[in-house]
């Protein structure tokens, strides 16, 4: 027998195949967020519009949500740890692909945004079966401590990686950058391949419609999957976007700040977020789940409509604090009940449709706060929209289906 350790977060690391998983990954994000700080400033040097990185990003987001549900069903059906390396090669040789062509000078923004598309087609397959294996690497009572370090190494790499990017950015230019998280893709395959998930009982192979389908119909019999899915979506559509499209004019005309305010807000929210994810994992909460994470997102829309009203920026920046800390706890018990409560043979199906979920309505939900930014101010708009979403997830609460989650 080996004894926990004192650091429950830490529980996860105890086996093997999650060590690797989670030490390949921790490189891979920290290449994703210096390659996301070399696409927005190269991006923009092509082109020098503002609008260049929302259309790089809203073209890679489209590239993920084409893939995530048929990701799901090829998840559930074949290895996912082949997936997984798959995905990772693939997007290794169209990154290797775009560092050539800027290198050699023909890079163009069309060109860009084909590669771009490309890497959100390539992640949309691996986020489905990433989702899916950390069951098969880890004991079910560790699943809390799995998630808590994906997302303690998540938030990090967005610390790391920005700043990597811009020292080899001024030394080497974008395409190094674009090389070394090519490279990372790399690490990320070599360090899955030798892992050996647990096996289990797959559904048989009927179609990708059909399983799609069965997919479909098993999250709308489960009211506390379609429901907070559902939530998630209008969540982001509305609150998040709102916060993402405003949250700079709130820096500058309320708080009079500039860009190394706006960027501290973020850098707080992730602090909040790593330390709610730690809480999360030592506290290993396993009853009332539901109604936890119901209150702890409403917390957070109170957080949004405080920060939105607040005349101070040392304020607005505490309650990014907070607001991490609900955010980082809250998703990261959904993500581990999710991992427990559904069939493993169902498993990737969910979380593509989760994902899918989540992540529908946002391109909609930032061209939406964009056209109404002149409405009002953005401190009241923020508030506004937080206070909406906040309803939603307090009237969750109402709910006996939610109520009686574990």
């Amino acid at each position: 027998m080996i004894a926990p350790p004192r650091l429950r977060v830490l529980e996860a690391l105890r086996h093997r195949d999650f060590r690797l998983l989670w030490a390949g990954q921790t490189v891979s994000q920290i290449g994703d967020a210096a390659f996301l700080v070399a696409l927005g400033w190269r991006a923009f040097t092509l082109t020098h519009k503002a609008s260049s990185l929302g259309i790089v990003l809203m073209v890679d987001a489209l590239g993920l949500v084409a893939t995530l549900l048929i990701g799901g069903v090829l998840a559930d059906r074949y290895s996912r740890r082949l997936l997984m390396i798959g995905s990772d090669l693939g997007r290794a040789v169209v990154i290797a692909g775009l560092a050539t062509v800027d290198a050699t000078g023909h890079l163009g923004f069309g060109v860009l945004i084909a590669f771009v598309a490309f890497h959100g087609l390539g992640s949309g397959l691996f986020q489905p079966a990433f989702g899916g294996i950390l069951p098969l690497l880890v004991e079910e009572p560790s699943l809390g401590s799995a998630n808590a370090l994906i997302g303690v190494s998540r938030q990090a790499a967005f610390v790391i990686g920005p700043a990597i990017a811009g020292g080899i950015y001024g030394a080497a230019g974008s395409s190094a950058i674009f090389a070394a998280d090519a490279a990372s893709f790399l690490v990320s395959a070599s360090f899955l391949a030798p892992a050996r998930p647990r096996t289990y009982e797959q559904a048989p192979v009927e179609g990708v419609r059909r399983e799609l389908g069965a997919g479909l119909r098993y999250v709308v019999r489960v009211p506390w999957l379609w429901r907070t899915i559902a939530t998630f979506s209008l969540g982001l559509m509305i609150a998040y976007s709102a916060l993402q499209v405003l949250l700079p004019q709130l820096v500058a005309q309320k708080w009079h700040g500039g860009v190394g305010s706006y960027g501290l807000m973020f850098t707080l929210q992730g602090v909040g977020m790593v330390v709610g994810s730690v809480v999360l994992a030592q506290t290993a909460p396993s009853r009332r789940r539901g109604p936890l994470i119901y209150s702890l997102l409403t917390l957070n829309n109170v957080f949004g409509v405080l920060l939105g009203l607040s005349p101070w920026f040392v304020g607005g920046a505490l309650l990014m604090i907070g607001r991490g800390f609900c955010i980082g706890f809250g998703i990261t018990l959904w993500d581990t009940t999710v991992m427990q409560r559904v069939p493993p043979q169902m498993l990737a199906r969910v979380i593509s449709m989760d994902w899918f979920g989540s992540l529908g309505l946002l391109p909609a939900g930032l061209g939406i706060w964009a056209g109404l930014s002149g409405l009002a101010s953005p401190g009241t708009l923020i508030a506004a929209s937080s206070a909406f979403v906040g309803c939603l997830f307090l009237s969750g609460l109402a709910d006996r289906r939610i109520r009686s989650l574990d």
